[in-house]
């Protein structure tokens, strides 16, 4: 289904700025359908320009919905994207031409009972661009206090929408955290005293520790800080506040300018208690604390374990176990990258591109060799789970060994038999894709490529060993290594390539 934004550009003569008042007014009239306890439709005229003469002929495109959330709907179906004709809403289409507020009574289904209607035009700078459209039920019980001063506000609200200062320029859409009706409302006079507040806005008044009578009083007399109600009516603009009356009690403010005539005549206070809600942030806080420190504590414990390994290694006189123990140590803290990036950043996705650039550079320090060795990484990763980050490391640490041990002989009499003559620089790339459904990382070099005959499953080699286990059984993924010839006429080296089926991988930048 089209968004009410893809439907006024389609189907309506709505300029950018009154499309921008109308997405507004959708992101803040959940508040109106409270106050009036009654479903909201918000119509705009299809054929003819804002302004102009509508005719039977005509239609109006239902742009949005909203339903309240203390009351019964009397709207069973969703009408946003339905076009109706305007001989079915003549109190709609004498609103928008009129620009005067018009009640009356709809027809929403045949065989139906008819619903009140109460038409409000939608201005924007002058011009009658929609028609908030009030549905409600047939009278019924006498209503209480609570609801005639409900209706009161809604009606107050009516007569900002017609005048263009509702919904405010700045108003931002609500989040699921801003309060409703239902958390509590004050209704506050131009002076700042309070005329009327909800039970449960008592309540949450009870919790910050106020039992006064309130009615008639300013809430700084009462102890309580009312900084966002006065900016409020004294920039005439709405204001968002949190306010801690103890510790353990917090309280969210939102407060909305009430204007007639452009002249501020008092002030809507919406008030919800979001405690539990700052107890359980500082709970999370409070848990990727302890996951950062414990990643850093394996990392340093890791980083101890490295450190012995290359001292015990430094020890050993030349040969296999000396070469054992450094190579230990190199795969100890290609692990240990990956937990100082999680010990920053805690979560089950890992920016694995920062690991490539470590995993690089910790290569580069490992040549010996005579002949330059340059390295290069194309394309990206972005974001993979941890458990996925870890072994993948491991993975690429052990080809880009691989690559600088035995791609490049350290001079060209080693395999043409001529010593002395100048060997070239070498290249090792690594590339990198994410394509949502798979990852696919490959190590290309163009050094003397594979032996003849080679075979990754037959090869001895323990680090070739760990790459093809870890690929295959905790990655879950496929492995195969070629020469470059193979695939690439005329080019020398060997390609590793590595695929490995997506799980739960993140695209790229998000």
């Amino acid at each position: 289904m089209a968004t009410p934004a893809e439907l006024a550009f389609e189907r309506t003569p709505l300029d950018e700025e009154q499309l921008g008042h109308l997405q507004r007014l959708l992101g803040t009239w959940g508040i109106l359908a409270d106050l009036s306890f009654s479903d909201l439709v918000l119509l705009a005229p299809m054929a003819s320009a804002p302004g102009e003469q509508l005719d039977d002929g005509s239609e109006l495109v239902i742009l949005g919905q909203m339903r309240p959330s203390n009351s019964a709907t009397v709207v069973q179906h969703d009408l946003v994207g339905q076009t109706v004709a305007s001989a079915e809403w003549p109190l709609a289409v004498l609103a928008i031409q009129s620009g005067e507020v018009t009640r009356g009574e709809v027809l929403l289904e045949p065989g139906d009972e008819p619903v009140r209607l109460h038409c409000i035009p939608v201005r924007c700078d002058g011009t009658t661009v929609a028609v908030l459209a009030r549905l409600a039920a047939g009278a019924g019980r006498r209503p209480g206090h609570l609801e005639r001063t409900y209706r009161d506000l809604f009606d107050r609200f009516a007569v900002m929408v017609s005048e263009s200062t509702f919904p405010f320029p700045s108003e931002e859409v609500a989040t699921e955290e801003a309060p409703r009706v239902g958390d509590g409302v004050i209704l506050v006079d131009e002076e700042g005293r309070v005329r009327y507040a909800s039970p449960n806005a008592t309540n949450a008044l009870h919790r910050m520790g106020m039992y006064s009578q309130t009615e008639g009083r300013r809430l700084t007399d009462l102890g309580i800080e009312e900084s966002a109600i006065e900016w409020a009516l004294a920039s005439a603009l709405p204001v968002v506040e949190e306010v801690e009356r103890r510790p353990d009690v917090t309280v969210l403010l939102h407060c909305i300018p009430l204007l007639a005539h452009d002249d501020v005549t008092g002030c809507l206070v919406l008030l919800r208690d979001v405690t539990d809600v700052r107890r359980l942030d500082r709970l999370l806080l409070s848990k990727d604390a302890a996951i950062r420190e414990v990643h850093h504590r394996v990392k340093n414990n890791l980083q101890t374990i490295s450190a012995l390994l290359r001292l015990q290694a430094r020890r050993l006189p030349p040969g296999g176990g000396r070469v054992a123990l450094f190579e230990a140590e190199r795969r100890v803290r290609s692990i240990a990258i990956v937990h100082e990036i999680l010990s920053r950043e805690p979560g089950d996705q890992v920016p694995f591109d920062e690991i490539v650039t470590s995993l690089i550079r910790m290569a580069e320090d490992s040549v010996l060799l005579s002949r330059q060795l340059s390295f290069e990484v194309t394309g990206e990763l972005g974001e993979v789970p941890a458990d996925v980050a870890t072994p993948l490391a491991v993975v690429l640490a052990e080809l880009l060994q691989n690559a600088v041990e035995h791609a490049f002989p350290d001079s060209e009499s080693e395999t043409d038999g001529r010593p002395g003559r100048p060997v070239e620089p070498g290249h090792i790339r690594v590339h990198l894709v994410n394509d949502l459904t798979r990852l696919m990382l490959e190590v290309i070099d163009d050094g003397s490529g594979l032996p003849e005959g080679f075979d990754i499953d037959a090869s001895q080699s323990l680090g070739l060993s760990i790459v093809r286990d870890l690929v295959r059984s905790q990655l879950g993924g496929t492995i195969s290594m070629r020469n470059r010839r193979d695939a690439d006429a005329g080019g020398k080296g060997t390609v590793v390539a590595i695929e490995i089926p997506s799980r739960e991988v993140q695209p790229i930048g998000g």
